[in-house]
């Protein structure tokens, strides 16, 4: 205890510091980009003529298939959410931590140093 104490303004600065570069990392890694390249456009045309031939040619067990699909995207939904959620409560614990680090200590902690 008295080593975190000696060394807690270095400590809450690495700490902050490390929580905000994990949080942004992670943040920019899970967000989609805004802007879609000719190559994804052609993917999603051709996905979509795949998926009209497939229509054309439904069966029982293709019809059970896309029900099956609409609980898998709420689940990645619902995971995005949470990375989402995740990173910002990290980040707020980094700007925190980091803030804190910075707060000069009172006249009674130097007292006890």
């Amino acid at each position: 205890m008295a080593l975190f104490l000696k060394y807690q303004q270095i400590i809450l600065r690495a700490g902050g510091g490390f929580m905000l570069l994990i949080a942004f990392v992670i943040h920019f890694w899970y967000i989609p980009q805004t802007g879609v390249s000719q190559n994804d456009l052609a993917a999603a045309r051709v996905a979509r003529m795949e998926a009209s031939v497939l229509i054309s040619k439904s069966t029982k067990s293709n019809k059970r298939q896309s029900d099956t699909s609409k609980y898998t995207e709420a689940l990645k939904d619902t995971q995005k959410k949470q990375m989402e959620y995740l990173t910002v409560i990290v980040m707020i614990f980094g700007f925190l931590a980091l803030g804190y680090s910075f707060v000069p200590r009172g006249k009674r902690d130097e007292e006890n140093s």
